[in-house]
C-alpha cells in the first residue's frame, strides 16, 4: 500500500472537524504556561498555534512537507519529522498527537521515541483511531474497489488498537498510564462521505484509474447512504477513537 499523501488546503475543507474536536484532548494538558511541548504529527498547526496561545513553546513535527510548510506559515516552529525516527533526548514536559498513531505501524518505535523525549515525569496525551474505527466506511470502499475485480489485499491499512492493547504498548515502553479510553463518535463529515475518502483515502485508491476511483466511491457512497446520511442528505462516519493520558516513570 502506498504512503499516504496530504494537501493541505483539501484537508482544511474536508476535514476540519480533526482540530475540532482535537481541541477536547488539547485540555488534557492542563496549564501549559511556560512548557516545552512536542506536537507529534502536528499537521498544518491549527492545535499547535492553540498550544502557543497558551503560552507553551512548541515544536510541531509531521512526515508531510506540504502541512509543515503550511505551519510555518502560521509563524510556528515546525520540522518535517517521521514520528517513528522521533530523536529527542529529555527536552519536552509534555508531547501530544492528535489522530495520527492509526497511520503508523510501527507503534513501539514511536512510543519508545516519545519516551526519551520526555523529561522525567513528562506527560504524553493523545487521541486516535481505536478498535473499530470506520469499519463500515472502509469496508464500503474496499466492495467498491472489489467488486471491479481488483485486488483488495494489503490496499487499505490502520493501526487500529484496543484500549487494552495500547495500554499494554504504552507500559512496555516505560509509561504509566492515567486514563484510557475508547470513545465511540458518530462524525459529521462536512463535505459528505465522498469527501472524506478524497481525503483520507489516497493509499487505497492509489494506481485506480479516474474512472475505477469515482466507481468505487459511488459503489460505496450506495452501500453506506441508508446508514451514514440522514433524511436531510447530512452524512456522517462511523468514528471511535482512543484517549489516553501517560507519564514516563
Amino acid at each position: 500500500m502506498g504512503a499516504q499523501t496530504w494537501d493541505p488546503q483539501q484537508y482544511r475543507q474536508n476535514a476540519g472537524f480533526v482540530a475540532f474536536y482535537g481541541a477536547s484532548v488539547l485540555d488534557l494538558l492542563g496549564d501549559v504556561s511556560g512548557q516545552r511541548i512536542l506536537d507529534l504529527g502536528c499537521g498544518d498547526g491549527v492545535l499547535t498555534a492553540s498550544l502557543v496561545e497558551k503560552g507553551a513553546s512548541v515544536l510541531g513535527v509531521d512526515s508531510s512537507p506540504e502541512m509543515i510548510g503550511d505551519a510555518i506559515a502560521r509563524g510556528l516552529e515546525a520540522s518535517v519529522m517521521d514520528a517513528t525516527a522521533v530523536s529527542f533526548d529529555e527536552e519536552f514536559d509534555a508531547v501530544f498527537s492528535n489522530a495520527v498513531l492509526h497511520w503508523i505501524r510501527d507503534h513501539e518505535a514511536v512510543l519508545a521515541g516519545v519516551h526519551q523525549a520526555l523529561k522525567p515525569g513528562g506527560r504524553f496525551i493523545g487521541e486516535f483511531g481505536g478498535h473499530g474505527n470506520i469499519a463500515a466506511v472502509r469496508t464500503a470502499l474496499l466492495a467498491g474497489i472489489a467488486f471491479q475485480g481488483i485486488d483488495i489485499k494489503d490496499r487499505y491499512y490502520h493501526n487500529f488498537p484496543t484500549d487494552s492493547a495500547f495500554r499494554s504498548r504504552l507500559e512496555s515502553n516505560g509509561f504509566t498510564v492515567d486514563s484510557i479510553e475508547i470513545i465511540h463518535r458518530q462524525t459529521p463529515l462536512p463535505e459528505g462521505v465522498r469527501g472524506w475518502y478524497v481525503t483520507f483515502a489516497k493509499a487505497p485508491l492509489a494506481g485506480l484509474s479516474e474512472t475505477q476511483v469515482e466507481a468505487a466511491i459511488s459503489y460505496a457512497e450506495d452501500l453506506l447512504r441508508p446508514s451514514l446520511c440522514d433524511g436531510s442528505g447530512v452524512w456522517s462516519a462511523d468514528y471511535v477513537r482512543l484517549r489516553f493520558v501517560a507519564h514516563r516513570s
